[in-house]
């Protein structure tokens, strides 16, 4: 028993090690961005305990390129994308999980084969549609492809499926209509799933570049990572001081975000069974 007991303890020591070093090699670009950061540029390079602290790389990088327009166009692209697949995808679940037509399964599979193909696949034949439709270099023409979740769908008809008919049988006796039956039983009921989706799309779409890259051209309509890949090329010289300060200003809403919702954000998606 003392054998079994040490051996499971050994295990245990094991893993908390491996966890923390996993953390520290997590930790390490973000502790060097913020050294270099908040030290003068001599310092990005020296680590010196007693270097002098300065806010100056961040007031260089915000006056150097329009981090506030960037910062708008991406909290108004990512609110539109996520409004956009709350309605849409809890549609489309609550009929593909509580009503019967002609062609459900074949349309959901259909929707499901959507999750095997990569978004990148799609950026030639996307651009074309809205060179098309005539909406090139506009907000919209980055989060229109994206409106239309296909995990979205899935994971919230998944959930819809497991709210109890019981509930929806006993809104109907009230007189309550499919779209009241939606709002008042199974919009309530998924709000975990919800949130753990919410942050996987705000998230995602924060940090996206590759086709917000190719379908902006203007200052109005790029996000914080286009507009921060043009600040940080090698025209503008490399500098990696204000760089970094400039990094961690665009990255500072999510990780200020993580770590005040992080008991929220861990129950979510443990509630939401995303693993």
């Amino acid at each position: 028993m003392s054998a079994l007991q040490a051996s499971g303890r050994g295990g245990a020591a094991l893993e908390t090690a491996g966890a923390w070093l996993l953390a520290l090699v997590w930790i390490l670009p973000l502790g060097y961005a913020l050294w270099a950061a908040i030290h003068p540029s001599a310092y990005s390079a020296h680590f010196v305990l007693d270097a002098p602290l300065t806010v100056e790389n961040f007031v260089r990088a915000w006056n150097a390129a329009p981090f506030a327009r960037y910062f708008l166009n991406t909290f108004i692209l990512v609110t539109m994308i996520l409004a956009a697949q709350l309605v849409l995808c809890t549609l489309a679940a609550y009929a593909f999980a509580r009503f019967s037509f002609a062609g459900r399964d074949l349309a959901f599979i259909l929707v499901l084969l959507q999750l095997m193909i990569m978004p990148d696949v799609l950026i030639v034949e996307n651009y074309r549609t809205m060179s098309a439709l005539g909406i090139v270099d506009t907000i919209p023409a980055i989060g229109l492809p994206y409106m239309a979740s296909a995990f979205g769908i899935f994971l919230l008809r998944q959930t819809f499926k497991s709210v109890p008919r019981e509930l929806d049988e006993a809104a109907r006796v009230e007189g309550a209509g499919p779209l009241a039956v939606l709002l008042k039983v199974y919009v309530p009921l998924a709000k975990p799933v919800y949130i753990a989706y919410g942050l996987v799309s705000v998230s995602y779409h924060w940090n996206n570049f590759l086709w917000p890259l190719i379908v902006t051209n203007s200052v109005n309509t790029r996000p914080l990572t286009v507009g921060l890949q043009i600040f940080a090329s090698t025209d503008q010289g490399i500098d990696w001081s204000v760089i970094t300060a400039a990094t961690l200003m665009t990255s500072a809403p999510l990780l200020l975000a993580f770590l005040l919702f992080q008991r929220q954000f861990v129950q979510s998606f443990m509630r939401a069974g995303i693993r």
